[in-house]
């Protein structure tokens, strides 16, 4: 299927390009989410109108992103966590607790925003993780896992 993109999507493309996607990709993914539509002739023609506001409108979102990239980088998360002797955890340590934990920070970061290549984290230490605010916006953070005995 064929669709028009309104925002830009990593590793598809950018703003008002034209590309081919699945079926299922397009309709379950871009289409509901708003970041495409499907490249029929009166799309392109709408799109073409409003071309102008959306580029105004992605401009926007990435300053914003990049006001709070300048705030988050370089920042240290601490986590606590029941572990054993050894250093291993009585679970793990998830994107999902690195989410809550920058809430509590002060910091709005949607959970799957948060880059974790090895996944979750199982072990006491100190872990350098990215986290993508946009597109064009990826910030370092570390999060230091920290035992609890009791």
């Amino acid at each position: 299927m064929q669709v028009i993109l309104l925002e830009k999507v990593t590793n598809l493309g950018t703003l008002g390009d034209v590309v081919r996607v699945k079926d299922g990709y397009a309709r379950n993914f871009l289409i509901p989410q708003g970041k495409a539509k499907r490249a029929t002739t009166v799309n392109m023609a709408e799109f073409e109108k409003r071309r102008a506001e959306l580029e105004k409108a992605q401009a926007e979102i990435l300053s914003q992103a990049q006001e709070k990239s300048a705030k988050l980088e370089g920042l240290m998360v601490q986590i606590t966590q029941k572990a054993g002797v050894d250093g291993k955890l009585f679970g793990s340590v998830t994107n999902s607790d690195i989410s809550d934990a920058l809430k509590t920070l002060g910091f709005e970061v949607q959970k799957a925003s948060i880059r974790m290549p090895e996944g979750s984290l199982k072990t006491i230490g100190d872990f350098p993780l990215k986290v993508a605010l946009h597109t064009d916006v990826i910030v370092s953070i570390t999060v230091s896992v920290l035992g609890d005995a009791a």
